[in-house]
């Protein structure tokens, strides 16, 4: 839904432009990995695709299953770890999604074997495909942060990310809980990454005390295990599969989380934020507050529609 949102929120800023939208598919030989329910923790996965396809119904959006009335003028995409054979060629804006994933044994793995798909690394070599003609990023840290993964500082712009370039919006929310201690949970089994969950839970049992502890899952993870796991260590959390987190983090004390964009969200709302990333260079990396990322993007592709330099 991230990903789904931001390409909407860019889309209402190029309205004189057709448009359509896809939720992300896959080809060849993933198509019978999706079927077999094999991807279910990836974005292709028929859980998230399909809460996908319902917000795009829902805002009676173009949808264009599979990219099939190709071929456009300009792909925009959050991904190009995975980039489906209709739309390679294409030009292509790529936009951050949010955090990447830690650097793992995969990923070095595939760095030196380059013959290896980027998606095995998960979103870790983000930008690295080189295959768009721009990269739309959340603020100068992250244009130096890609810049040291190798990927060509001239094609990237500071431009901001959708959802995370407003952050005080969410202060203005309906959830009806305050003072509470929220972890935020990453999928990071379902990602075959280990994780010691157990551990995890209890740690935030310390660091909640007193206060109540509330649960948002990862909408990619195991929601009916990550429950169970929850109910049996820490008795009397409160758990969330479903709701805006942005909301619950403008109305929490602190933030737990390990590997999740939320972390971004935490730090600009100024809340204490613990994770697994290095906080200081989180710091760093926060995405601007401008409120006009989305503005911004669009600027960006139409500039390349109009056949300008982009920079």
């Amino acid at each position: 839904m991230n990903q789904t949102t931001q390409m909407h929120q860019i889309a209402r800023h190029l309205e004189e432009y057709d448009h359509a939208f896809s939720p992300f598919y896959v080809d060849g030989f993933d198509r019978i990995l999706k079927k077999l329910g094999m991807i279910e923790f990836t974005v292709a996965g028929n859980k998230l695709s399909n809460r996908c396809r319902d917000y795009l119904r829902d805002q009676s959006l173009p949808i264009d299953e599979r990219g099939r009335n190709r071929p456009y003028d300009l792909v925009v995409t959050c991904s190009d770890v995975y980039l489906q054979k209709n739309i390679s060629g294409n030009r292509m804006v790529l936009v951050q999604e949010g955090v990447t994933d830690p650097e793992s044994f995969m990923c070095h793995l595939v760095s030196r074997f380059r013959f290896l798909p980027l998606w095995f690394a998960g979103n870790a070599l983000t930008g690295l495909s080189d295959a768009y003609e721009v990269f739309c990023v959340a603020s100068d840290g992250y244009r130096d942060f890609f810049t040291q993964k190798g990927v060509c500082p001239e094609k990237m712009v500071v431009t901001g990310i959708p959802n995370f370039d407003n952050c005080r919006q969410y202060s203005s929310n309906t959830f009806p809980y305050k003072g509470y201690v929220l972890v935020c949970t990453s999928a990071l089994r379902e990602t075959l990454q280990f994780e010691n969950r157990r551990a995890f839970i209890r740690k935030a049992v310390e660091i909640a005390g007193s206060r109540q502890l509330i649960f948002k899952l990862h909408p990619g993870e195991k929601h009916r295990r990550a429950t169970r796991e929850i109910n049996r260590y820490a008795p009397g959390a409160m758990v969330f599969s479903t709701g805006n987190a942005e909301e619950m983090i403008a109305n929490c004390d602190v933030l737990i989380t390990r590997f999740s964009s939320t972390a971004l969200v935490g730090l600009a709302l100024g809340k204490k934020t613990l994770s697994d990333f290095n906080m200081e260079e989180m710091r760093r990396l926060t995405p601007v507050q401008n409120g006009s990322a989305a503005l911004n993007i669009a600027g960006v592709c139409r500039r390349l529609l109009e056949r300008e330099d982009p920079c």
